[in-house]
């Protein structure tokens, strides 16, 4: 599978009559929008705000991040078994425009939503207080259940991601860049001096909104499977998680898996990257033992000397992540792993739920426990006084003056188990 991702840089974000970019700056018919978002009867009320680098401005409870892309040529849209057809992605042309972001906002659990702030010290933590955020802030309808308002919210965010991109269509992009994903039976045979790698990519599947997609489908409901890394660049992977915010795989990050990036970078210089295998996260013993001896299966089948491991969330998943590791090491396959830390405030205390000495190679994204105090914006999107409930808070997290001392898990994206973080190391 061959394709080309087509960049448009975005430099700044304003509201106007006609949605589109010029020179760096995405212009947003606000009435299209809002438009787009009330057609689903699920919503009662619907908001638009704008979100921009520097500004003193907060946005939670945060619940999803999306990066507005679009196809350019391919069979299918983007985002396939969401808001367009199930056949396969991947391949083709799609357009970017990277520097923007899509941010939903809601009450849909309210704890297991996080907090973006565009500038001071949280700011450093996410990558989101560097793009140009459109915020889409939604209410549902009285009785809906929790479950139909993350869908609506969920399919609200792609949509309005897609249009953004399709207004670009027809301008020049800044970047190409190219990607192949070959034929199992030629990657297998390039590089013969090179040792075979493999990427096993965990997403959050336990369930009670716990949930990742995988074209439309609950990752819950599949076996590991293989996926052409194609594929995720255009959508094939979505998050509909309210998960502790720090830790959770919003749909930029999949769209942009870095872990992904960095080994096709070294294919054919360190080592062969045969290819990426999904995995879920099983909440009972028995799936977990048969999705993780599934997957080094998989491995075992492409015949991969190394397999790296990232996780997705903490606690009940680290057993996932251990038990995929043990397997594999004692299958002869060396693993890495990459996961975060919960090793509470001051640091001493155990960073997982489960060890085992197979797994003698981690990566860390950082200790989610630790503290920070995030000074009052003059600017608040969304609800402020979820800041006692949300996960990493406390009752007194929001103080009078409007600041708010809270755990990193707060933050989104602060300690990202795909490396997406703003705080990182990387060889060169």
């Amino acid at each position: 599978m061959k394709l080309q991702v087509h960049k448009l840089c975005i430099k700044g974000l304003a509201w106007g009559e006609k949605t589109g970019v010029k020179d760096g700056i995405l212009t947003v018919c606000r009435d299209e929008v809002l438009g787009l978002v009330r057609s689903d009867p699920n919503f009662l009320k619907v908001d638009a705000d704008l979100a921009l680098p520097g500004e003193k401005t907060r946005i939670i409870p945060v619940k999803d991040v999306i990066e507005p892309r679009c196809k350019l040529e391919g069979k299918n849209g983007i985002f396939p078994g969401m808001i367009n057809d199930v056949e396969t992605v991947g391949y083709g042309k799609t357009l970017v425009l990277e520097g923007a972001a899509v941010v939903t906002c809601g009450k849909v659990v309210g704890f297991q939503e996080g907090i973006i702030d565009m500038s001071g010290p949280a700011a450093e933590y996410t990558p989101f207080a560097h793009t140009c955020n459109l915020v889409l802030v939604v209410d549902p309808v009285e009785g809906l259940e929790r479950h139909d308002y993350e869908a609506s919210l969920r399919i609200a965010g792609l949509k309005v991601a897609e249009y953004l991109a399709k207004s670009a269509v027809g301008a020049t992009p800044d970047t190409v860049e190219s990607y192949e994903a070959k034929p199992l039976n030629e990657a297998m045979t390039e590089y013969p001096g090179l040792p075979k790698v493999a990427y096993l990519y965990m997403l959050q599947s336990q369930g009670l909104l716990h949930d990742t997609y995988v074209y439309g489908v609950d990752a819950k409901r599949i076996l590991p499977t293989l996926i052409n890394y194609t594929e995720v660049f255009d959508g094939a992977i979505v998050s509909g998680n309210c998960v502790s915010a720090c830790d959770k795989n919003s749909t930029y990050y999949h769209l942009n898996n870095p872990i992904i990036k960095a080994m096709a970078a070294r294919h054919g210089k360190d080592y062969n990257f045969v290819g990426v295998s999904i995995t879920n996260e099983h909440v009972t013993l028995a799936d977990k033992k048969r999705s993780s001896s599934y997957a080094v299966k998989l491995a075992q089948t492409l015949g991969v000397e190394g397999l790296l491991i990232s996780e997705e969330g903490f606690g009940n998943p680290d057993a996932d992540l251990i038990m995929n590791c043990r397997k594999a090491e004692n299958a002869g396959i060396k693993t890495v792993l990459v996961t975060d830390e919960y090793a509470g405030r001051d640091g001493a205390s155990q960073s997982l739920a489960d060890a085992a000495k197979e797994a003698d190679a981690v990566v860390t994204a950082g200790n989610a426990n630790e503290i920070i105090v995030l000074p009052a914006m003059e600017k608040v999107i969304g609800y402020p006084n979820y800041a006692d409930v949300i996960a990493g808070g406390f009752q007194g997290s929001l103080r009078p003056d409007g600041s708010i001392e809270v755990e990193l898990q707060a933050i989104t994206g602060s300690t990202s188990e795909l490396g997406f973080t703003r705080i990182s190391a990387i060889t060169i």
